[in-house]
């Protein structure tokens, strides 16, 4: 199992706190408290990182592949 460090984001909207994770498109939840906001977000950064990685094409006989870690040094 890998682990993988995010950037998740809390922003407080009236009574609820709303997250997201920067890196994860449709990784966003929200929670009457930061704590259920965290667990929630947690749940569905999990959630989000397994439906893609089931999307991901399956062949008989895989071609051979090459699996490298790539670095990117984005502007904040």
């Amino acid at each position: 199992m890998n682990t993988k460090k995010y950037t998740a984001i809390y922003e407080k909207r009236g009574k609820w706190y709303v997250g997201y994770v920067r890196e994860v498109p449709g990784a966003n939840t929200q929670g009457r408290t930061l704590k259920e906001a965290r667990e929630n977000l947690k749940e569905a950064l999990e959630l989000v990182l397994d439906a893609n990685k089931q999307m991901l094409p399956r062949d008989e006989k895989p071609a051979r592949v090459i699996r490298e870690p790539i670095l990117v040094h984005a502007a904040r």
